[in-house]
């Protein structure tokens, strides 16, 4: 009986890893892909102009800490009082948490 409720557990839990991952790639295409790309290379016309760096770049990943990822996502970048990324609007912390998770899954 223990076996069973173990494994209804692990079942469900996976199931809800799977959801997340499956919210965090639809957000990512409704509200990251239009400058960093489908694919995270960033070689859309507003990620060039921008200079966006390529996410599937694992030196690119390694320069950039999950905290950094999730203060980016969550309060936006500015350089020089310039935004060059807005925050996300309407997203809970686990989200931006699953966001960032996505984006480390690009990396190649």
């Amino acid at each position: 009986m223990k076996k069973i409720i173990a494994l209804a557990v692990i079942a469900a839990f996976g199931s809800a890893l799977a959801a997340s991952a499956a919210d965090a790639k639809e957000t990512y295409d409704k509200s990251c892909a239009k400058c960093h790309g489908a694919d995270g290379k960033g070689q859309t016309k507003m990620g060039q102009k921008l200079g966006i760096k390529d996410l599937t770049d694992a030196k690119v990943q390694a320069d950039i800490t999950d905290a950094a990822a999730f203060s980016a996502i969550k309060d936006g970048v500015k350089k020089d009082d310039k935004v060059l990324m807005k925050a996300a609007e309407g997203l809970s912390d686990d989200e931006i948490k699953g966001l960032v998770a996505y984006v480390r899954s690009l990396k190649k």
